[in-house]
C-alpha cells in the first residue's frame, strides 16, 4: 500500500482509534497509528479515549489528537459508585455521535478500555468497518460482544476461537515498541549502564509501571539470597511503596533499584532472567527479547487474563509461573534454581523464540489498509 493510493481516491482516509486506561493498551495503539502513518502518509488518526486516563496525556504526548468521554467502568469493589454509570454511559454514545459527525471515519479500532464499547458500537450500527485488537488470551466481555459484527479481529495467540467466529480471526501478535524490538545494545553495554559485572547472572524483576506488591515482597524478604547464589539483581520496584524497597537494595553492591526504568532495552539486553507480570504487553516484550522467564500473574486483573497469558507460555514449556499468593516463599527459590540450570534456561529460550512476533503494529495497518482502500 503507498502513500499514492491516498491521492488516487481523492480524500484522505480517516481513522478513529478508541481506547485506552492502561499502557497495555495505547503503547500498542501508538504503535498501531505509527505504522499506519507509515504505510499511508496522508491518513487523518483521531484517538478516543476516556477522560481522566492516561491516554489523555500519552497519546498526545505521541503527536496524535485525543478526545475524551465521559465514561466509567463497572466499579466491581464499591457498587454505589455505579449510580451514575447509565447517565454516563447515555452521554457518552451523544460525544461518539458528535466526533462522529465532525470527522467521520472510514474504519474504527477498538484496543480495549472503557471507550471502545461505545465507539465500535455505534461504527457497527452504521455498517463502518471495525477491527478489534485483544491483546490478551483471555478476552473481556465488551470485546467478546462486538466481535460478533467486527470486521477483523486481531488477537496475541492461537487458541480465541472460543472468544471470536473464527474466520474473522487474524493472529497478529501484540505490538511491542519499537525501541525493544530493534535495540542493539549488548549485554556488556548494558551491564555497564547499570554498574552491574558482566561476568554474573543477571535477574531482571519488573512489575509494571505501578509496581507488583507480592514480587517487591518477596526479593525484600530474601534480599541476601541473590548474593549468596552470586546473582545480581536490576530491580524495578514500581511507583507505589517505591522508598522503602529503593532503601532495601541501595546498600547491596550486586543490585539496582529505581521505581521506574526509562531504557527498558538495557534493562533486557541485561538479563539472562526475566521476573515479570503477565500483562499482555509485558508477555509480548519477553517472547520478543526471548528471555527466559517466571510470570507472577496479578490475580485481580479482569477475568483472571493475567493468569491465561502466563498459561499460554507455560503450556508450551516456554515460561515457568509461581502464584502470586506463593510468591513470597517459592519465588526467589525458583529464580535461584533456575539460574543454577544452564539446560532449563536454554531450553526455555529456544521454546520462547518462535513466539515473538517482531511486527505486529504493520500486520495490523496493512490488514486495516486493505478494508479501508477496498
Amino acid at each position: 500500500m503507498s502513500t499514492n493510493d491516498t491521492h488516487i481516491h481523492g480524500q484522505k482516509k480517516r481513522v478513529i482509534i478508541a481506547g485506552g486506561g492502561t499502557g497495555g493498551h495505547i503503547f500498542p495503539a501508538i504503535a498501531i497509528a505509527n505504522a499506519l502513518k507509515q504505510l499511508d502518509a496522508g491518513m487523518d488518526i483521531l484517538f478516543v479515549g476516556a477522560k481522566g486516563k492516561m491516554e489523555m496525556e500519552k497519546i498526545p504526548q505521541a503527536g496524535y489528537e485525543i478526545k475524551g468521554l465521559d465514561i466509567a467502568g463497572f466499579n466491581r469493589s464499591a457498587l454505589w459508585k455505579n449510580a451514575g454509570l447509565p447517565f454516563k454511559l447515555i452521554k457518552s454514545y451523544f460525544q461518539v455521535r458528535k466526533i462522529f459527525r465532525d470527522f467521520p471515519p472510514d474504519a474504527v479500532v477498538g484496543v480495549g478500555g472503557y471507550s471502545t464499547y461505545p465507539v465500535l458500537r455505534l461504527a457497527q450500527s452504521r455498517n463502518i468497518p471495525s477491527f478489534i485488537h485483544e491483546s490478551n488470551s483471555f478476552a473481556g466481555k465488551a470485546n467478546t460482544m462486538l466481535g460478533k459484527k467486527a470486521t477483523r479481529i486481531f488477537v496475541a495467540t492461537g487458541g480465541m476461537e472460543k472468544f471470536f467466529p473464527p474466520e474473522k480471526i487474524v493472529i497478529s501478535g501484540n505490538p511491542v515498541r519499537k525501541s525493544i524490538v530493534e535495540a542493539t545494545v549488548s549485554r556488556a553495554e548494558a551491564l555497564s549502564f547499570f554498574g552491574l559485572d558482566p561476568s554474573r547472572t543477571t535477574i531482571l524483576a519488573v512489575g509494571g509501571s505501578l509496581g507488583a506488591r507480592s514480587i517487591n515482597a518477596a526479593i525484600a524478604s530474601h534480599i541476601d539470597a541473590f548474593a549468596a547464589a552470586n546473582l545480581q539483581l536490576i530491580w524495578q520496584t514500581g511507583k507505589t511503596t517505591a522508598a522503602e524497597y529503593i532503601a532495601k537494595g541501595k546498600g547491596h553492591a550486586n543490585i539496582w533499584v529505581n521505581d521506574f526504568i526509562t531504557d527498558m532495552e538495557k534493562a533486557y539486553a541485561a538479563a539472562d532472567i526475566v521476573v515479570s507480570r503477565a500483562g499482555a504487553m509485558a508477555v509480548a516484550e519477553v517472547c520478543v527479547v526471548a528471555k527466559p522467564a517466571v510470570f507472577v500473574p496479578f490475580p485481580l486483573a479482569a477475568e483472571d487474563h493475567q493468569t491465561a497469558n502466563a498459561m499460554s507460555l507455560v503450556n508450551k514449556q516456554a515460561a515457568l509461573i509461581v502464584k502470586d499468593s506463593d510468591a513470597k516463599n517459592s519465588l526467589v527459590k525458583t529464580v535461584i534454581a533456575l539460574a543454577a540450570d544452564k539446560a532449563a534456561q536454554t531450553q526455555l529460550h529456544e521454546k520462547i523464540k518462535p513466539l515473538g512476533i517482531r511486527n505486529a503494529d504493520t500486520l495490523v495497518a496493512e490488514e486495516i489498509l486493505k478494508t479501508v482502500h477496498g
